[in-house]
């Protein structure tokens, strides 16, 4: 393994900042490698050179995606509990300033379901394995029941953070995942 491989090139990562940035504000399901890079002031020829294939590129933006997704989210203190936990990333998620990580995190998610092969694989199931080591911050325990009740507490944010993409409504949301965050502390005493 090259340096080179281990440390992009100050080149690579403007490039990749650039077009994450894009993205952002046009998705990336069906990015097109010319306009992308005549947006970011490249050219095919040399996205293809620093990434190998559009494949290379996708999976690099996911990486990206995915790491801004968890930069945001790891620094929560979710230790509180499972209803803690459920109103404190939903208070991040639902937050109007990271809608285009989100929306990017829906359509990857979507995208990863379609296509096991491609360079969306395993998206989705990462992305469920992630959330879940976070919320097994706010409810450490171990066995069926915990592991079900950390299941439950990420499907809840899920089908909201779907929701609110779909809708909009945010108090209608928010009032639904405060009462599945008041059932779990009530769990969590009972």
């Amino acid at each position: 393994m090259t340096s080179a491989s281990v440390t992009p090139s100050p080149r690579k990562t403007e490039l990749l900042e650039a077009a994450y940035r894009y993205i952002l504000d046009h998705g990336i399901a069906d990015m097109s490698l010319r306009p992308l890079a005549q947006a970011i002031g490249s050219s095919t020829r040399v996205l293809l050179f620093l990434f190998g294939t559009k494949d290379g590129l996708v999976r690099a933006l996911l990486a990206r995606a995915r790491e801004d997704e968890l930069a945001g989210i790891l620094h929560l203190d979710v230790g509180g509990g499972l209803g803690e936990a459920v109103e404190v990333l939903w208070a991040w998620l639902s937050t109007p300033e990271h809608a285009p990580v989100l929306r990017l995190w829906v359509e990857s998610y979507g995208r990863s379901l379609l296509d096991a092969e491609g360079p969306w694989s395993g998206f989705a199931r990462e992305s469920v394995t992630d959330w879940l080591r976070i919320l097994e911050r706010a409810q450490p325990g171990v066995g069926a029941e915990a592991d079900a009740q950390r299941t439950l507490a990420l499907a809840v944010l899920r089908g909201a953070l779907l929701d609110l993409a779909a809708t909009s409504d945010r108090d209608r949301l928010d009032r639904a995942v405060a009462a599945a965050a008041a059932r779990f502390r009530a769990d969590q005493v009972a």
